[in-house]
């Protein structure tokens, strides 16, 4: 597929729990939204948009998703802007999922130049009150969370850092939250967040291995409330907007980390709106 030779980006987790008809979405709001006044930039949050970046900028972008209709309004957007992606079904919770994803992404676009891991999950959210205590929390929600924040991220290390390291350049971005940079209790209407911690510690890790070689590893905290269909949508976004965080600016800073000279990379990022005060 990518006769032109164009570098690749994969972004794992391309779509949003918060498009307009998303998981989170149909939770918090009972219904799908109509996002059709929205920027293009917004539709699919932190994903969408760094999809669409990186397609602008010259690369065939990879849009993974659990379910290939999720990404194919977005993939049409990219055409429209004149970039070029594909889609590949993966789920994190499958390593074979996992392994022949990365198989049909080598052979149809090569191995990647730079690689988004974008995943998130709802779990947790549903719980009542009540149920704020980690007593009360289902056992299965903890695994999901396992899944997406950390045997995720490992196996799919696993399947593009060898090439990168080969090659002696690349980029492995990881989108994380504040959660990652303490434990902190989980409230009402909260994912189950604790295995963000250890996103954050694979990220300094695979820094300690892998920076010698030429591989750029940063861990991205995104530190608030990020503007989406769904999102802006709540009550108090609407009555802070200035709280929401935009999806376009994120997909910015992820583009400028992997653009950054060798002399002089971060390892980690984090993304305030200027009207909150910074996580710690």
């Amino acid at each position: 597929m990518n006769t032109n030779r164009k570098p690749v980006a994969v972004v794992i987790g391309a779509t949003s729990k918060w498009q307009s008809d998303g998981r989170n979405t149909h939770l918090i709001h009972g219904r799908s939204l109509d996002d059709s006044d929205l920027p293009v930039g917004v539709r699919w949050g932190v994903g969408g948009a760094i999809a669409q970046k990186f397609a602008k900028e010259g690369f065939l972008t990879v849009l993974t998703t659990r379910t290939s209709s999720n990404a194919v309004a977005l993939e049409a957007a990219i055409h429209e802007q004149g970039g070029e992606s594909m889609i590949v079904e993966l789920d994190l919770a499958s390593r074979d999922s996992i392994t022949n994803a990365f198989a049909r992404i080598r052979e149809e676009a090569g191995d990647p130049d730079v690689l988004v891991y974008n995943a998130g999950y709802l779990e947790g959210r549903d719980l009542p009150p009540e149920q704020e205590l980690l007593e009360h929390v289902p056992f299965e929600i903890l695994e999901t969370a396992q899944h997406i924040s950390v045997s995720g991220p490992f196996l799919v290390a696993q399947e593009v850092l060898p090439a990168m390291r080969e090659r002696g350049e690349g980029s492995f971005l990881i989108s994380n939250n504040s959660s990652s940079l303490r434990g902190r209790k989980r409230y009402t209407g909260q994912s189950l967040y604790y295995p963000r911690v250890m996103m954050r510690t694979l990220a300094q890790t695979l820094t300690e291995e892998y920076s010698e070689y030429g591989v750029h590893v940063a861990n991205v905290v995104i530190d608030g409330t990020i503007d989406s269909p769904g999102t802006r949508a709540m009550p108090r976004a609407q009555q802070h907007p200035e709280l929401l965080i935009n999806p376009v600016s994120i997909a910015d800073a992820f583009y400028y980390l992997h653009t950054q000279d060798k002399s002089c990379w971060t390892h980690e990022l984090q993304l305030t709106p200027y009207a909150a005060k910074p996580s710690f």
